[in-house]
Parts: C-alpha cells; structure tokens; sequence
C-alpha cells in the first residue's frame, strides 16, 4: 500500500514544482536543469530527483494539479452556461483564465506538444487521464445542449470539440495580441460557428456532409476506427 505524504512531503514537493514554473517561464523547459529548479527551491537536487525524477514529471505534476483544481471552476462556470455555443465558451475560456499565469510555460512546451509519442503532449498515455477529464465534460454540454444530435456523430463529437479546444488552446499560447484579445474574440465566434454547424447536422439534406465528416474522423483517428456506418 502506498504510504500517504505528509504535510511536509507535500509542502517540500509543492516548492521544488513552484520553481519549475517559474524558472521554465524565465528560461523556457530546456533551459533549466534540475540542479537549477532544485537550487531555485533551496532542496538538494537528490530531494529534487526523489519527489521528481525528471523535468518531464514536473510538467506532469503541473498538468495533474491543473486539473484537479479546474474541476470545481468548470462546474460553477457550466451552471450558468445554456447551450452547446454558452457551453463550449465557458469551458474553454475556464482553461484559458487558468492557465494565463502560466501561458509562457505552455509556450515553451509547444514542441514537445506536437509530438504525440512525447509524455507531455496532450495526446500521449501519460496526459490520458486528464484527457479522460476533458472529454466527459464534452459529453456533458453536448447531452445538455437542447437540440438531439445524431446517432452516427454522437459517440465522436467529444472527442471532435476536444480537438477544436486543443486548436484555441493552441492560437491562445501562440497569440501575441494584448491580453491575447484575438483568441477570446476567436473563441466566442468559434463556438457560435460549432454550435450551429452541429446544431444543422441534423437536418436530413445534412446526411451525406456527416458520412464525409464520419470518414474523415476515421481516417484521423487511425485504422482501428475506421468503420464508418453506410
């Protein structure tokens, strides 16, 4: 059974995590060394090494505690959201506002990002829990949105708006605009354009634009998804 850390374990763990951030934002992720984060944190580097083995194990910690602490911000901010646009809005603008402390960290992590076999992308194994998070609040606006969504594009749309996220998320960090204006203006147009096109995808004249959608998804998400229904 694993031994349940202390108050000073977690304290000591929180303050080497604290230093990652901010020596990542000062220097981006490759320039700082664990011996620099552990000398930032006033901890031995071997103390550094034993709550932390890696760089790549902070921004994992990073990404865990984010998370977590998301939860609850994400649910107050969807209890007043009314529809799939007020709901894609306000989940993702949550993301942004959080994370807009920490947006040069983001920023120099945008490398290992797009590489899919890298631990820190969000599309690897180890970010899959969180990603998990992600897609059950996906499912939860969309079965709140108010319209019915066809049967075919359901069980997809999740992870679809988890991409379209992932492309805010990604004009956000990149976005040099004052108070990154453009990605809030971006976002608020965006999810008006998704609601509606999801919104029409019902409609029966819509049938053979959801069978290229559907394929299209297949082809994205690899050969084991690639039965698409006729």
């Amino acid at each position: 059974m694993a031994r349940k850390a202390t108050p000073k374990a977690e304290a000591s763990a929180q303050k080497i995590l604290d230093a990652a951030l901010e020596l990542f934002r000062e220097r981006g992720f490759d320039g700082a060394t664990m011996r620099d984060i552990a000398r930032k944190a006033g901890v031995a580097t071997g103390a550094a090494y034993y709550y932390y083995p890696s760089k790549d194990a902070l921004v994992l910690a990073f990404y865990q505690h984010a998370s977590a602490e998301m939860q609850p911000r994400i649910e107050a901010a969807l209890a007043g959201a009314r529809g799939l646009e007020a709901g894609l809005r306000e989940l993702i603008r949550v993301k942004l506002d959080y994370f807009a402390p920490n947006r040069p960290v983001l920023r120099a992590l945008l490398r290992n990002g797009a590489d899919p076999k890298h631990p820190l992308s969000p599309f690897s194994p180890e970010t899959g829990a969180i990603r998990a998070f992600d897609l059950e609040w996906f499912r939860r606006i969309l079965s709140d949105c108010g319209f019915g969504i066809p049967r075919d594009l359901a069980p997809h749309l999740p992870d679809v708006l988890w991409l379209f996220q992932m492309g805010v998320i990604y004009f956000w960090v990149t976005d040099d605009s004052p108070g990154q204006a453009r990605s809030y203006r971006l976002l608020d147009r965006a999810a008006k354009a998704v609601a509606v096109l999801v919104r029409l995808s019902a409609l029966p004249l819509m049938r053979p634009v959801r069978k290229v959608a559907l394929e299209l998804i297949a082809i994205v998400k690899g050969p084991d998804d690639t039965a698409v229904p006729a």
